[in-house]
Order: C-alpha cells, then structure tokens, then sequence
C-alpha cells in the first residue's frame, strides 16, 4: 500500500530548511557606531553603551531581531499549513488534506522567511534609532548623514542664489 505521506517528503524538507535559514542569527546589538564625547572618559563612554543597549531594546518592543524573525517564520508557515490542510479536505477527503497541508506548510514557509527577514530588519532599525538617540543626549557622538552636514560652499553643497541687487539710486560696492 501506497504511503498517504510519501508526496510530502520534498515539500517537508524544503520547508524545514526554510524555517532553518530564517533562524539565523542576528545581532543583538546596535548595527551602528558611537564614539566617546568629547572630554568623556572610556568608562563614562561604556556606561552611556549600557544604558542606551536597553533604552533602545525597550524602544523596539522588548524582543530581539532574531526573536521577531523566528516568531514571524513559524507563523506564517503554521497558517501556511492549516489553509492548506483546509483546501485539500475540500478537494479530495483525507489524501488531498495530508497533500494540502505539505503545499500549504511549503508556501508558508516561504512567504514566512521573507516576512521573517522584513520582522528582523524593522526590528533591528528602531533598534538601532533609539540607541543613536540616547547616544546623542547623552553628550556621545553618532554619524551624521552626509546630507545632513552644515553647508559650505564646496564642491557638492546646493547652488547659491545670487545676492539681490542693491536699491535704486545706491551705488553696489566696488569689486576688488
């Protein structure tokens, strides 16, 4: 006799496979850099680092990266599996649910390790936003984006308008 679970051999290990690659590490830290303010010591530098680590842990939601991947993974592919198992009762009685359910636990899977990595990239942004954040108050310096320096007049800075033209009747300085 023919095993009901032979056709969900692939799709099983495909899916598992899947949930395996979305449980990959990720850091648990700032994925950006501070340096020490200027006239702070390393020690006075650290415990800024310590307390900004958990200011921004509590700014993103009190988990991890690595937690809301795994969480958002595991999801996806369970809800994958139970309206798969449901469309193939539908069709075809108990073979077309066991059938259904390994299409389902497949297509979940996959859909939840690319909503897995979105979870982990939301989650390690305001992470790392609160830290530069604390960084910042607390007299630390944090990049700057290049767009975001003062302007000067150098190569790359928006173009200046000319000066406007002096009133009628006065006389523009001379040019030397």
């Amino acid at each position: 006799m023919k095993s009901v679970f032979r056709p969900l051999r692939v799709p099983a290990a495909l899916a598992l496979a899947g949930l395996l690659g979305a449980c990959a590490y990720m850091p648990t830290g700032p994925s950006v850099m501070a340096l020490p303010g200027t006239g702070k010591s390393f020690d006075q530098f650290r415990a800024d680092d310590a307390n900004c680590r958990q200011y921004a842990f509590q700014q993103s939601g009190g988990v991890s990266a690595g937690q809301a991947s795994t969480a958002s993974a595991v999801g996806s592919a369970a809800v994958g599996t139970a309206l798969g198992a449901a469309a193939g009762a539908a069709f075809n009685g108990g073979t077309g649910a066991a059938v259904g359910a390994g299409a389902g636990l497949l297509a979940g899977s996959v859909v939840g390790a690319g909503a897995a990595q979105g979870s982990a990239y939301d989650i390690q942004r305001r992470y790392d936003y609160g830290y530069l954040q604390c960084m910042y108050a607390t007299g630390n310096r944090v990049p700057v984006p290049g767009g975001m320096s003062g302007g000067g007049g150098g190569y790359g800075g928006a173009p200046r308008a000319a000066p406007p033209m002096p009133p009628a009747g006065v006389q523009p300085p001379p040019r030397y």
